[in-house]
């Protein structure tokens, strides 16, 4: 797992490089596990960079993680969504390992935007949330 969990981290990363945004570089980096391509997990995730659409709100690279946790549930039943409460304990998981790794899951406050020190890199959140997404695929 954690040599496919570092290929993905570098993947993010160089996407970052590239001009993805955060939560796009996280989802792109997963979406063939989830199955969907590039493409879409980039589209998919677009309005989500900088704190939620630039918002400084919730972490990008974090919200690209609970995108995924939805794709990673089994959504079958759609005609009475069956997995949402399992989602949402994946995805109230993942943002409580985010925040107890870097202080919060507030884009501002990570980056030290609202008066405080800045807790952890776009980057550094990045490779956090792409850590945390190996885990919804259990990849090898």
């Amino acid at each position: 797992m954690e040599k496919m969990q570092n290929e993905r981290v570098e993947k993010a990363l160089e996407m970052h490089k590239k001009g993805y945004n955060c939560a796009q570089c996280v989802a792109c980096a997963y979406g063939d596990l989830a199955g969907i391509d590039e493409k879409t997990a980039f589209r998919m995730a677009e309005g989500f960079g900088a704190g939620m659409g630039n918002f400084q709100g919730t972490c990008g690279a974090l919200t690209g993680a609970y995108l995924l946790a939805g794709l990673a549930t089994d959504g079958s039943g759609m005609e009475g969504p069956k997995t949402k409460q399992e989602t949402y304990k994946k995805v109230k998981a993942l943002g409580k390992q985010f925040a107890e790794k870097n202080g919060s899951v507030i884009c501002a406050d990570l980056k030290g935007m609202n008066g405080g020190p800045v807790l952890r890199s776009c980057d550094g959140c990045i490779e956090d949330a792409a850590i945390l997404a190996a885990e919804l695929f259990h990849a090898e």
